[in-house]
């Protein structure tokens, strides 16, 4: 069955918007936990304009579903948090500091010796590492090679594409998703999946270990609430 980890980077935005402490996101990753989510991705990075180290410092010992922190590994503050905090997951993802979001995988055959050494790092420290990729499977192996344990595949074309025949969206991330499994790696998805679009994923690739929702989720749960959002999003994974 496919995990849903729920993003909280949006609700420390929402914070930081106006100072203090509201909304608290210990709180609401405590909450989402109590709702049925089964993991909490937080996303800090280096200009702390979401999700703060102190936030990721917070939550670690507060909840007790898988703790995801994904982030831009060539910064060594991101590096060493990780290796403090020793969350379920990490997720390495190659986001430039202006990027609003994240907008790409790696190139795992160009950084293999960066993100080998990175993932022998981890592993050492009983993290489960996780690349995150374009759907390509030459991607996927080359993070195989690399020793990840699992890919996260960046999903925001499937998004894009969805409405415009949702068939063709999916096609290029079938065969990543084959190669991942091929190769003997584990397999997550994430970026601007939401309540439209989240169950055919899981549908057509129902080896999906996980998959990572913030943005669409949080936006939802302004409409519905934070917990019949969850069981929304839950229920989409359970569609067959």
């Amino acid at each position: 069955m496919t995990r849903l980890s729920v993003n909280i980077n949006k609700i420390a935005t929402i914070r930081n918007a106006r100072g203090g402490n509201v909304p608290d996101v210990t709180l609401a990753a405590q909450r989402c936990e109590a709702f049925g989510a089964q993991g909490i991705t937080v996303h800090p990075r280096p200009d702390e304009r979401h999700i703060r180290y102190a936030d990721v410092r917070e939550i670690r010992p507060l909840i007790t579903t898988e703790f995801n922190i994904e982030g831009n590994p060539t910064v060594q503050s991101f590096v060493d948090l990780v290796l403090e905090v020793v969350p379920d997951q990490v997720t390495l993802v190659p986001d430039g500091h202006n990027a609003i979001t994240s907008n790409a995988g790696w190139d795992t055959i160009a950084h293999k010796d960066l993100l080998t050494d990175l993932c022998r790092t981890f592993r050492n420290k009983g993290i489960r590492t996780s690349i995150f990729i374009d759907p390509d499977p030459r991607m996927a192996y080359g993070a195989a090679e690399c020793g990840a344990n699992r890919v996260e595949l960046y999903t925001a074309d499937y998004a894009e594409q969805y409405s415009k025949g949702r068939e063709a969206a999916i096609a290029r991330y079938v065969e990543a998703a084959k190669a991942a499994r091929e190769a003997g790696l584990g397999l997550n998805a994430g970026h601007d999946l939401s309540l439209e679009n989240l169950a055919w994923f899981i549908q057509t690739i129902p080896w999906t270990d996980e998959v990572s929702i913030g943005h669409a989720l949080i936006s939802d749960a302004l409409y519905m609430g934070l917990e019949k959002t969850i069981q929304a999003y839950l229920g989409e994974i359970r569609k067959k």
